[in-house]
């Protein structure tokens, strides 16, 4: 099985050393996304729920760049910063994923000041 780089102007790059995503087989990682505009480059919202929303159309984009879409998606994994954001998150998260929900891990860090909320997605494809 070879590995595909997954790359789209739809989501930001970043300046580190990752890829937007990897596909290997059927499997699709997305690296952890946040709120950037990709266009601007700016972020994307004060809160948690606008930066969710915009996180997920990067996440969003990443699939799509590589055939996929939510619905492909089994595992997301939620990094937040402050533990008061869980409801606001889920929220916008509910709004954006729909149902049914996939698998969803959330984890609490410490990101770049200004940042709320980092997703990274994995997905298994059809092939």
């Amino acid at each position: 099985m070879t590995r595909t780089i997954i790359t789209t102007e739809n989501a930001p790059s970043l300046p580190a050393p990752l890829s937007q995503g990897i596909r290997k087989g059927p499997v699709l990682q997305v690296s952890g996304q946040l709120p950037f505009d990709p266009k601007t480059g700016e972020v994307v919202g004060t809160t948690v729920g606008k930066q969710t929303a915009q996180v997920l159309r990067n996440v969003t984009a990443v699939l799509k760049a590589a055939g996929a879409g939510l619905e492909d998606v089994v595992m997301l994994r939620v990094y937040l910063t402050d533990p008061a954001h869980m409801a606001e998150m889920n929220e916008a998260f509910a709004a954006a994923v729909g149902e049914p929900f996939p698998a969803r891990t959330t984890v609490y860090m410490q990101l770049p000041p200004g940042l709320l909320v980092e997703i990274d997605a994995l997905a298994v494809l059809d092939d």
